[in-house]
């Protein structure tokens, strides 16, 4: 099952995805939620597999497939190649970030590059979106804690990264987190621990990664993220990045206004956000 949410940004609605054709989740169950917390926590995502509308064409504009979830969890050098390229060690345990919310962006939306730095850089993530409230997550039980996957940008300022003594404020800037165009379910995902990402810019691939290189791994993630950090239904948790970002090629490549980003992963789809 893929769900998706369409429609004036500020006004989407839940949707599923089938086949090129949306089905209006609204319009069969005028009382379902948005695909967020309630949405989850209340087991809509069950409820919408038993219906059978084949949906229809529709030339409306996707949105991101999540709204407001409570918490934007990234993870910093969870690939050795990208580790490497930046010259860095391995982290000895997952090395957490978060985004803020205003970051959260359409799949197909322009990416807003920021007055206050110019080393605008991309990141294609594998992201995962949590069904169910829990803490202290066991490895073992991780998967069960999953809605399902989707494609996140993790556009990242480096002037901004680097130069503060955190990385707040350079993940942060307003559309920083494409996201989308699904989420996929589990059901439909063979093994998740072997899915092809790439990133272009201007149809130049930059990024060519497999998630099977992460250096912790889905549920290793879970268990240490939950020790002592609650996760709600919504919340998103973006899995790191492979090697190919911009700022660690000879010589640096940064995004300009008129670029196009597309941030792809085999069996869930594509993004594709101008930059201006």
């Amino acid at each position: 099952m893929q769900l998706i949410r369409f429609g004036e940004k500020g006004k989407e609605r839940p949707g599923l995805w089938k086949d090129g054709r949306i089905v209006d989740l609204k319009a069969i169950i005028p009382e379902i939620p948005d695909i967020g917390e309630k949405f989850f926590r209340n087991d809509w995502i069950n409820k919408v597999r038993r219906i059978e509308d084949s949906g229809r064409k529709m030339n409306v504009r996707i949105g991101s497939p999540i709204d407001r979830p409570s918490k934007i969890i990234c993870l910093g050098k969870n690939y050795s190649e990208h580790v490497n390229e930046g010259g860095f060690e391995n982290p000895p345990r997952p090395l957490l970030f978060c985004k803020t919310l205003n970051t959260i962006n359409g799949p197909y939306d322009p990416i807003i590059l920021p007055v206050s730095g110019s080393q605008v850089d991309w990141e294609v993530e594998l992201a995962v979106i949590i069904s169910r409230e829990g803490k202290r997550i066991k490895k073992k039980n991780a998967f069960s804690y999953i809605a399902g996957y989707t494609v996140m940008n993790d556009v990242s300022e480096r002037e901004a990264q680097f130069n503060d003594s955190q990385w707040f404020r350079g993940k942060s800037f307003d559309t920083f987190a494409p996201i989308g165009p699904v989420i996929v379910t589990p059901d439909e995902l063979e093994d998740v621990r072997n899915l092809r990402l790439t990133a272009l810019v201007d149809d130049v691939v930059m990024q060519d990664g497999n998630t099977r290189d992460m250096i912790f791994d889905i549920p290793t993630i879970i268990e240490d993220i939950s020790e002592d950090i609650t996760l709600l239904p919504g919340d998103i948790i973006s899995t790191g990045t492979p090697s190919g970002v911009g700022i660690f090629r000879d010589p640096p490549i940064v995004l300009k206004p008129g670029n196009v980003v597309e941030c792809r992963i085999e069996k869930i789809g594509s993004i594709i956000n101008p930059c201006v």
